[in-house]
């Protein structure tokens, strides 16, 4: 096996060999750009790095790892929409630099194109790339769903905030790896075993992300931090402030939550306090340690040698401790 360097590498090397940049220009230019904004390419990465796990070249690897990154960003474009957001990666999103029906279309297409990477692969393994796919694909439209829905209650429960992350995020997480294993022609239960090690992994990483998003360094972070408390969107830190912070404190932080402003700092600011008073910032950090070991708890369940292991445990410690 490889460290993740090395897979980072290999996947930018094969996506950089992609003709994406066909006509019309309007279309296929705005995946070009997107999917070369870099980030941490960690989906592609888990599934190459997974069929090596179950003894597969990585190469075979390279077209579903592909998959997985071109419907992430596609996912992202559309997210940048629905959130009005100004910055993905450190620059301009794909709507603020063409338009929204740009944005709209093109995202579209990176969903169908996608899909065409699996062309790639014997009927078999086509078709379980395909089914896995499409239900994830499902799944994450409904915790994108949920989270618009969530802005709008005040009575989201962490239960249901886990659920939506978990659809919204971590299925995709899960998914890449276990499309690594069934390229490997790995057996169901270690399939299973790779997708729930990922499925856990992927929680801690959103839950992560949350926290990176009030507490992330500007920049390091590469997007607008406090993005999320801007867009009153009910996270993990937000939920746990509520339930542990005196009936004063919550109920200031409702009410900056129900504010619309032209400018944020204060809103940002009080809203930070408020989590770290609380003591939902340590929650939220203990939780995602949590998501981190339940994911380790697996891979004892799984064939395959120590070293393997390691390899994946490393991954996930590397993700707990990120910045970015």
């Amino acid at each position: 096996m490889h460290d993740i360097s090395q897979y980072q590498d290999f996947f930018i090397e094969y996506l950089k060999k992609q003709n994406i940049q066909k006509e019309p220009k309007n279309l296929y230019e705005p995946i070009e750009y997107i999917l070369g904004l870099g980030g941490k390419r960690i989906r592609p990465v888990l599934t190459l790095m997974a069929a090596e796990v179950f003894d597969a070249d990585y190469k075979a690897a390279l077209p579903a790892a592909m998959a997985v990154e071109v419907f992430h960003n596609f996912s992202l474009v559309h997210d940048d929409i629905m959130d009005d957001a100004p910055l993905r990666r450190g620059q301009v999103t794909v709507h603020e630099k063409w338009d929204l029906n740009t944005g709209i279309l093109s995202g579209d297409a990176m969903l169908i194109l996608a899909y065409q990477y699996f062309e790639q692969y014997e009927p078999e393994v086509f078709r379980d790339l395909a089914k896995l796919f499409s239900k994830t694909a499902l799944e994450v439209c409904e915790g994108q769903q949920w989270d618009v829905d969530f802005e709008e209650r005040n009575n989201v429960k962490v239960s249901e905030y886990l659920k939506m992350i978990e659809y919204k995020t971590a299925v995709l997480v899960a998914a890449a790896m276990k499309m690594g294993a069934i390229v490997a022609k790995a057996s169901e239960k270690e399939a299973d075993l790779i997708y729930e090690f990922g499925l856990n992994l992927g929680i801690a990483f959103q839950l992560q992300d949350d926290y990176l998003d009030a507490f992330g360094d500007p920049e390091t972070f590469g997007k607008q931090v406090g993005g999320d408390i801007i867009e009153n969107k009910k996270t993990y830190l937000y939920l746990r402030a509520l339930k542990l912070a005196t009936p004063e404190k919550g109920a200031e932080l409702q009410y900056l939550y129900g504010l619309e402003l032209e400018d944020n700092t204060k809103k940002i600011e009080a809203s930070k306090a408020i989590f770290n008073e609380s003591g939902a910032s340590k929650s939220t950090q203990e939780a995602i340690e949590m998501y981190t070991f339940k994911a380790f708890e697996t891979l004892d369940k799984m064939d395959i040698s120590t070293e393997k292991k390691d390899i994946l445990r490393t991954f996930g410690e590397n993700l707990m401790g990120r910045k970015v």
